[in-house]
Parts: structure tokens; sequence; C-alpha cells
């Protein structure tokens, strides 16, 4: 089983969500993801990032 890792950096998120780096910003921004900070280096916990993704619109069947 893969060892995962409770914190992201903004690019491991971005390669984990599929969701470009100025999304992830903006998220952040508007308060609609929450990240954190360790010295310089920015951190999304990877739950917050499931929880920011679930909450996403449902794409509607054409």
């Amino acid at each position: 089983m893969e060892n995962q890792k409770f914190g992201l950096t903004i690019d491991e998120a971005v390669d984990r969500s599929g969701i470009g780096r100025t999304k992830i910003f903006e998220a952040i921004k508007l308060g609609k993801l929450t990240a954190r900070k360790a010295g310089r280096r920015t951190i999304i916990l990877s739950e917050e990032l499931s929880d920011f993704l679930k909450s996403l619109p449902i794409r509607e069947a054409a």
C-alpha cells in the first residue's frame, strides 16, 4: 500500500486534483480551500483538497 502524504504542496495538490495552480490559488483566496503556511511553504491538507473537489458542482448530462 502506498504511503499517502497528509499535507500537500501546491504542486502536489495540482497533480492530484487535475486543477491548475491559478484555480487552486483562486479557491484559497475565495476561502473555498484552506491553506496553511509552514515557513515559506504553502500546505493543503489532503482531506481538505478532497472536500473541496467534492464541493464542486456536478456536471449536468448533455
